[in-house]
């Protein structure tokens, strides 16, 4: 029998999260040992698994990039592979590398009160034990997005992919492309393909709202020139973060003028050819669903060239040459993009049990975001949906140092949020606040939260910083244990 390898931190996950959440590991508690399980075979998470032509970050590398390393590249949107040589080179410097296992996707945890511990299994069967599990994998399937079987797709004689999984091979040099979807993945595709393509078509079932922004900061250009490096960065991500956070709160207290400004700044944008309404009018208030962001207009800029064009209407079904749409007008096409969204899953797909009772994603409420009612030494990394991920998430990640400090001041082996209080916040709505569809099919699968704190995630990282850096960790909801006390831990019955 192979012995269980045993660290006091067990990571899941060496994307931007993990790597993060190991840097603040070694920052904070320098003596704990931990080790970063990652499903694939190298470093990168996200940006090393979309390959597909101009994958590139929607929110700003100052917000987006680690707090403690400071991001030096001129654009301030970044490109997946300058991200992810972020990523790496940050993995390097703090020596995170040699802490992760390749190769080692987790299928199940479980928990064990009487000796204070998780035990983890890998699909390879490989097993580990540790004191704390911080899955850092994010909320949607590295195996597939989401695929919609279209009408007389096996009649179409030419090439469809979906971005999640682009062959390195695809040649599009000169051929018609249509690419199904309006989110932020399709509007990355159509500049970044009409390139070269001999013309893209963006084909939407509903549209989306739409921003555009410099790829460069000029204002933190400016700083960065004036500051020391690190002194420079902190500036200019705290205002981007203050920027964002009126950007957002503004858009959402005044929807209808926030939709009036973003259609009459798309419209000033565009060619004659191609009108705001129907192809930039959403039915829907800015940031019910997640806004678009195109750098330096690109989007526009390819609307204006003739090399791309949109299309809204419903597809009826696929042809040998294309797609037929339902108004009866047919899109010729050599290869069919389908940007139709992620599949979300929670925790990464790991099979979850606490003394042998099996933990139900969907029917768990998240305290603070990350940790789970009557589920001990446990937390979920995720990130904002109207800001840059890595805000919450390294918040999340000092929490969690915090509390790994706290146990040991106090001699306590676990902590988990006490369910019953629960109740009090309100009836549970979906973790992720959105309207979009990938969301919402996911949501019966996917944690809850309530309307109030600690069981309300909030999308203010202003609010959050005070919160998780500085409130009380024994706020009378998140209850404390040592090993072999069972009855500490707080029941979900």
């Amino acid at each position: 029998m192979t012995t269980a390898e045993h660290v006091d931190v067990l990571i899941v996950g060496a994307g931007l999260s993990g790597i993060g959440a190991a840097c603040r590991l070694q920052e904070r508690l320098p003596g704990k040992t931990y080790a970063v399980l990652e499903a694939r075979d190298t470093i990168g998470g996200t940006w090393d698994l979309f390959r597909y032509p101009g994958i590139r970050s929607d929110s700003d590398m100052f917000t987006l990039g680690y707090p403690f390393r400071p991001w030096k590249d001129a654009k301030a949107i970044a490109d997946g592979p300058s991200i992810l040589a972020y990523i790496r080179e940050t993995a390097a410097a703090f020596g995170v590398e040699r802490h992760i296992r390749f190769g080692h996707r987790v299928v199940r945890a479980s928990w064990s009160s009487s000796d204070a511990r998780w035990t983890v299994s890998t699909a390879h069967g490989a097993t580990f034990t540790c004191r704390f599990l911080y899955l850092c994998s994010g909320y949607y399937s590295y195996e597939n997005g989401h695929v919609v079987d279209f009408p007389g797709r096996a009649e179409f004689r030419g090439e469809v992919v979906h971005p999640q999984h682009w062959p390195a091979s695809l040649d599009y040099a000169d051929k018609q492309v249509v690419v199904i979807g309006s989110g932020a993945t399709a509007v990355t595709l159509v500049p970044a393909m009409a390139a070269r393509a001999a013309r893209v078509t963006m084909l939407q079932r509903s549209p989306s709202y739409i921003v555009a922004r410099p790829g460069r900061d000029a204002l933190a250009d400016r700083i960065r020139a004036l500051l020391p490096e690190k002194l420079a960065h902190r500036v200019v991500r705290g205002k981007n973060v203050v920027l964002g956070t009126l950007f957002f709160q503004l858009m959402r207290r005044l929807p209808d003028r926030a939709a009036l400004a973003l259609r009459k700044r798309v419209a000033a944008q565009l060619p004659a050819s191609i009108p705001v309404d129907p192809h930039f009018v959403p039915d829907y208030d800015p940031w019910d669903q997640r806004l678009c962001l195109v750098p330096d207009a690109d989007l526009f800029r390819a609307l204006r060239s003739g090399k791309a064009d949109i299309v809204t209407d419903r597809i009826a079904r696929f042809t040998p040459s294309g797609v037929l749409l339902e108004s009866g007008r047919s899109l010729a096409a050599d290869v069919i993009v389908t940007a139709t969204g992620l599949r979300l899953v929670a925790f990464g797909g790991i099979a979850l049990e606490v003394d042998g009772r099996p933990i139900e994603p969907g029917e768990q409420r998240a305290y603070k975001g990350m940790m789970f009612g009557g589920v001990p030494n446990l937390a979920w990394c995720v990130g904002y949906t109207n800001n840059s991920w890595t805000l919450r998430a390294d918040l999340t990640s000092q929490y969690v140092c915090r509390l790994l400090a706290h146990l040991d001041r106090r001699g306590f082996s676990f902590c988990a949020p006490d369910p019953a209080s629960a109740s009090a916040a309100g009836e549970p709505r979906p973790i992720v606040d959105l309207a979009s569809g990938y969301i919402k099919r996911a949501a019966p699968g996917l944690p809850k939260q309530g309307g109030k704190r600690p069981w309300m995630m909030r999308q203010n990282y202003l609010l959050d910083f005070a919160d998780m850096r500085f409130n009380r960790l024994d706020d009378g909801v998140l209850r404390f244990g040592r090993a072999g006390d069972r009855a500490a831990v707080p029941s979900q019955s």
